[in-house]
């Protein structure tokens, strides 16, 4: 049974189905592990705020995309393309559940269904919220547009910036990922993948 709960310090709320009390109990474990004191003033609270830090953070696998696009698809008669650019996206690499952040850019070319801008954010942050590989956001994302909407093609670029670069490993402050998924004419037709990447490097 799912309950909501408020992410401390942000008057935000949420509903979770997590077992709250046992990711405190493995959090305070960890700090334990480390040789940190769970009981000193510092972190006496923090078990409970990684665990509900996590519950939001992972929020999209209690997601489904039915959900998520909630009815948002209407009849539209266009077929010109459609870009949206810039979605933010914060998620977790699956290999050091470390963060990974940036942008995701889609462009689609209707196939006689629109979506809703708003539900494009949503689809993101469903996927991101989970343990990630940034290539398989890309396709996770393009799959599910394909699913929904069946448009004539979709064109999906993610650009990340991760932490396991950045704080550990290598250590390269400034170094970002791209990757990209593209279905439909998007991969099959030159010309419009060309359109759809020189849309994205244009000036808002």
């Amino acid at each position: 049974m799912k309950k909501r709960i408020e992410l401390e310090d942000t008057g935000m709320t949420f509903e979770t189905a997590y077992d709250l009390e046992a990711m405190s109990r493995l959090a305070r474990s960890w700090l334990e592990q480390i040789g940190e004191d769970p009981d000193r003033e510092g972190l006496v609270d923090t078990p409970g705020r990684v665990a509900r830090a996590w519950a939001f953070l992972t929020r999209g696998y209690q997601q489904s995309l039915e959900e998520v696009i909630n009815g948002a698809v209407f009849e539209a008669e266009g077929s010109e393309m459609v870009v949206v650019k810039g979605i933010e996206f914060y998620s977790m690499c699956e290999h050091h559940l470390l963060p990974f952040f940036g942008q995701v850019h889609i462009g689609y070319i209707p196939g006689g269904k629109i979506l809703g801008l708003s539900k494009f954010a949503r689809l993101v942050d469903m996927y991101a919220r989970r343990l990630q590989l940034q290539e398989r956001l890309a396709t996770q994302i393009a799959g599910a547009l394909m699913q929904v909407l069946e448009p004539r093609g979709v064109g999906v670029v993610v650009e990340g910036a991760h932490l396991c670069m950045m704080m550990r490993g290598v250590e390269k402050q400034h170094s970002t990922t791209v990757t990209s998924a593209m279905r439909g004419v998007f991969q099959e037709d030159l010309k419009t993948r060309e359109e759809f990447l020189a849309l994205l490097r244009s000036q808002p």
